[in-house]
């Protein structure tokens, strides 16, 4: 029987992967002042004995202002930075899985409660939360504190906060970055119209939404090593009408292209409350396959990807390069090592776990495997 798609091997830029699996950043809401702990070693250290390509820390803030909650994770300053190593030097000792870091700024999104406290957002001048900025002083709805709108000085000090929290995922070892321009976040608020109102050179147009976000990519892949990865998470459409589009990606997508970009993870919505999104399985896959179409490097699909043959179908079809999992490997995190057996491909496990490998799947880890 031959391979299956799924698990062969891959290369974004320099990095080979093993598989075509993405672990998706998941914000788990547990920082300390921006401060990795012993949660995100035990969440993170699991996920990286999975037997997938690539394990993406969630949504790393660059500044304090640019959390969504005050329990995200950022990477900042000396502190941020150093808690983050002492977590992936324990998950590096057992693990030889690819890492990756998603750099975010929320925008007028952030300032929120976590979600299982009810997710609302607070004011300025409530003790959890803080000033937002934003493109421009639109609020999310009625209920929302409106932004503040960046000035040209803001801008500079935000791309520059991207440049420093890259340098910092640089000497962390970190494989590849990623950087949020998607889900409603500052970036993504930059590329929409229902949210980007400027008048100056960075609103309007196309071309002028599109600015700010391509030169913080510019400024992070300047500064990012060359010989790793820099990539970018779009959301394709707002889901609203007037809003980002599928078409606005695909220029997007191919400017990014051009200028260096190494991979381009597809997803959608998360910017405005009307969006009427059509959720079921593979439901954000013919976005991928669009931007798919118009680039030549990698891209990956996300969003309600659960079933074995599901996601060695949309990568063996063409429709995108990889596939990556986020809640679906919350919920069982060896999915790929169960997708492994199902299919007759072989993954990576830790020396310590060879012995669990079932008699009818014996040839399910590969031979002097090692996570």
């Amino acid at each position: 029987m031959s391979k299956p798609v799924l698990f062969q091997p891959l290369q974004i830029g320099k990095l080979h992967l093993p598989n075509r699996i993405v672990i998706a950043p998941m914000c788990q809401y547990s920082a300390e002042n921006g401060c990795m702990n012993s949660w995100h070693l035990m969440h993170l250290g699991q996920l990286a004995m999975s037997g997938a390509a690539i394990l993406f820390i969630e949504a790393s803030a660059v500044l304090p202002e640019g959390r969504i909650t005050y329990a995200d994770v950022g990477l900042w300053n000396d502190e941020t930075e150093a808690a983050m190593r002492k977590t992936l030097e324990g998950i590096r000792q057992w693990s030889g899985m690819h890492m990756g870091i998603q750099l975010c700024h929320a925008g007028r999104k952030a300032s929120s409660e976590v979600p299982w406290k009810g997710g609302g957002q607070f004011p300025p001048w409530e003790p959890l939360g803080w000033q937002t900025f934003a493109p421009s002083a639109v609020a999310y709805n009625e209920h929302h504190p409106t932004p503040v709108a960046l000035s040209h000085h803001d801008m500079h000090n935000v791309r520059e906060a991207f440049v420093q929290a890259a340098l910092r995922a640089a000497r962390l070892g970190i494989d590849v970055v990623q950087l949020h321009a998607a889900h409603g976040y500052l970036l993504h608020q930059f590329l929409s119209p229902l949210t980007n109102r400027r008048d100056d050179g960075y609103g309007g147009s196309l071309e002028g939404r599109m600015r700010f976000p391509l030169e913080v990519f510019d400024a992070v892949r300047a500064a990012f090593p060359k010989d790793r990865p820099v990539s970018v998470r779009v959301s394709a459409t707002d889901w609203v009408e007037g809003g980002w589009n599928l078409e606005e990606t695909l220029v997007f997508a191919k400017e990014l292209e051009r200028r260096g970009c190494d991979a381009i993870h597809v997803s959608s919505g998360g910017l405005h409350h009307a969006q009427a999104i059509p959720v079921g399985p593979s439901y954000q896959v013919p976005l991928a396959r669009a931007v798919r179409n118009v680039v030549d490097i990698p891209v990956v699909a996300v969003g309600l990807i659960t079933g074995y043959e599901q996601a060695e179908a949309i990568v063996a079809t063409g429709d995108a390069h990889l596939i990556a999992l986020a809640r679906t490997i919350l919920y069982d995190p060896r999915w790929p090592w169960h997708a492994a057996a199902h299919l007759g491909g072989q993954v990576r496990a830790p020396n310590q776990y060879l012995r669990c490998q079932p008699r009818q799947h014996r040839h399910l880890f590969e031979e002097n495997s090692t996570q």
